[in-house]
């Protein structure tokens, strides 16, 4: 047991997870689409965090950051420190892990890993799995917007449609993007954004880890999405977007922020230019 904080990748297979489970100074975090996923069986010692502790929850728009005291608030009582080094996995492929390292980049909180393939991946490798919850240890830890650029607002982002350094990269599905699905007022896409859907991030055939890297870049720059550019990612709540932006660093894009406010802001007001 090494009283270091460890130096474990970006993106962490289910292997290397399991030399270090006893490591002190790891924080391992379960966000799970689904309710029942982490009864039924999480990595050992794995926290479990409701999802919506990652959203402001109430207004115009439900999907915001949360304050720096609400989020002062969570990570403090998840146990989190300066030294702590988080391992974010979740039931679904990505996204909600995805979008709680995304909150810890905001607040300037850079040692942290994604479970590749989050608890599928982990139980097709034939890791142990615990049934009982883990109780985190409380610490006081005073979250503030460190690195504030990593999300860009509507404002900003409606100043800078026509900026060529823009790409805007849309994680929905393709019939929300076309505007022929949606529950938004608008229906459609930001102009000028182009669409790869988050499920096709992820390989189904493969416990839902991330797809091979270079065939992820080919089609990412096919669509104008190139690692010169700055990229903003949404979706319709910033959720799938949570995997978006997390695949997008793992592939050494070195520019790419997130809209927090994504369609559900965008869809829903007067003054924002939608196209189909």
């Amino acid at each position: 047991m090494s009283s270091e904080t460890p130096q474990l990748p970006l993106i962490l297979d289910p292997a290397t997870l399991s030399r270090h489970l006893e490591d002190p100074h790891l924080l391992i975090i379960d966000v799970p689409l689904k309710a029942d996923s982490y009864p039924a069986g999480h990595v050992p010692g794995a926290i479990f965090l409701d999802s919506r502790r990652l959203l402001a929850g109430s207004g115009e728009v439900p999907n915001d950051v949360p304050t720096e005291a609400a989020l002062s608030t969570l990570f403090s009582e998840l146990g989190l420190t300066p030294e702590t080094h988080v391992v974010a996995y979740d039931d679904e492929g990505g996204g909600w892990a995805g979008r709680l390292l995304w909150t810890l980049e905001l607040i300037g909180h850079r040692r942290y890993s994604y479970l590749n393939g989050g608890i599928h991946a982990w139980r097709a490798d034939g890791y142990p799995l615990s049934t009982t919850p883990a109780t985190p240890t409380p610490s006081d830890y005073e979250a503030a917007y460190l690195n504030p650029a990593l999300q860009i607002r509507r404002e900003e982002l409606i100043e800078r449609l026509d900026d060529p350094q823009l790409a805007i990269w849309d994680a929905r599905s393709a019939e929300e993007y076309r505007g022929t699905k949606g529950d938004n007022r608008k229906l459609g896409h930001i102009p000028g954004a182009v669409n790869f859907d988050w499920l096709d991030v992820m390989d189904k055939h493969n416990d839902l880890r991330l797809r091979d890297y270079a065939e992820l870049i080919t089609e990412l720059e096919a669509r104008g999405l190139t690692p010169d550019k700055e990229i903003v990612t949404h979706c319709q709540s910033h959720h799938r977007s949570g995997l978006t932006w997390l695949a997008a660093k793992a592939l050494g894009y070195d520019n790419v922020r997130a809209y927090p406010g994504s369609w559900k802001e965008w869809g829903n007001r007067d003054d924002t230019p939608v196209e189909k």
